[in-house]
């Protein structure tokens, strides 16, 4: 990877690593559902008005963009309102690795590799170690609501590798006009007109800060960037990338909220990152084990 790259590619992931302390900083001004409405209010207008309708059908943009803007980031800022740090939060999405996997077992029938299997059975315990957690970082309300993004996303990512998408931004774009409605409809059912008016009379800096932040560096430039380098090179290039999300996210919240980051904490980091490794570093693995498998092969013929 060309160093301009990569700087670009970890540049994306400090930002999209720090958006879970961004968005802690919103929920702590405004109705966590009216917030993310906000964030793809921004990110829809005026952008459509220039950019021209990508080539897929109305169902596909509107299934994605409410599974994206309600299932993942209505439900993620949901459980960070719930009492989910930022930097738990960006672990537990982590986990949406794991349920892709079983998803393309599902419903693409792929083979379930051993070194899956490993994957997912270790990133089982790191889970588990999670439940141990006791410094006011984790509750059982923000957990449902984290599991049920990681769901979400892997959905979305299903929706992706299942339909052809030749103009990635457009339809990133296009898609968030499909989530603000039912974001602010939830807001109004479950709390009726008072988040809005708490929006309109105490206007909040930080407040909007957030909604854009999230809107344009982590929305928009964000995905546009990553796309267009999943397109310069191979996902098993690009993937790894990804477990540097958590490592800023914990960083950010450490940073701005003052999270505790103890040892059962810890060990749960890195026992569900070095599943995560594991899966994604299968091809990677196989080659090093029939290396392995023929040197060995060799070593014993030569005995002979």
């Amino acid at each position: 990877m060309k160093l301009i790259h990569l700087l670009i590619a970890l540049g994306v992931v400090t930002v999209w690593g720090l958006n879970f302390s961004v968005i802690k900083l919103g929920v702590n001004e405004m109705d966590p559902l009216i917030l993310t409405g906000l964030r793809f209010s921004f990110a829809a207008l005026p952008a459509i008005l220039f950019i021209p309708k990508p080539k897929v059908s109305w169902s596909i943009l509107a299934t994605y963009g409410i599974l994206f803007g309600v299932g993942v980031w209505g439900m993620m800022t949901l459980s960070i309102h719930a009492g989910l740090s930022a930097g738990m939060a960006s672990l537990v999405l982590e986990v949406s690795a794991y349920i892709s996997v079983l998803f393309g077992v599902i419903f693409l029938r792929e083979a379930l590799s051993p070194a899956k299997i490993i994957g997912l059975l270790v990133s089982v315990i790191g889970l588990a170690l999670i439940f141990k957690i006791t410094d006011g970082s984790v509750t059982t309300l923000g957990l449902l609501f984290a599991f049920i993004a990681a769901i979400s996303l892997s959905l979305v990512g299903l929706i992706v590798k299942k339909t052809t998408i030749p103009e990635m931004f457009a339809f990133v774009v296009w898609s968030c006009i499909f989530a603000p409605i039912p974001l602010f409809a939830l807001s109004y059912f479950i709390h009726g007109v008072s988040g809005f008016q708490d929006v309109v009379n105490n206007v909040s800096v930080l407040g909007l800060f957030s909604a854009i932040f999230q809107a344009y560096p982590v929305t928009l430039l964000g995905y546009w960037l990553w796309n267009r380098l999943t397109v310069l090179y191979p996902i098993s290039t690009i993937a790894p990338l990804t477990l540097l999300i958590p490592i800023f996210g914990f960083i950010g919240s450490v940073a701005f909220h003052g999270e505790i980051f103890g040892a059962t904490k810890a060990i749960a980091f890195l026992v569900i990152t070095l599943g995560l490794v594991i899966i994604l570093a299968e091809k990677w693995l196989m080659k090093i084990f029939q290396s392995s498998k023929g040197m060995m092969a060799s070593i014993i013929e030569s005995k002979q």
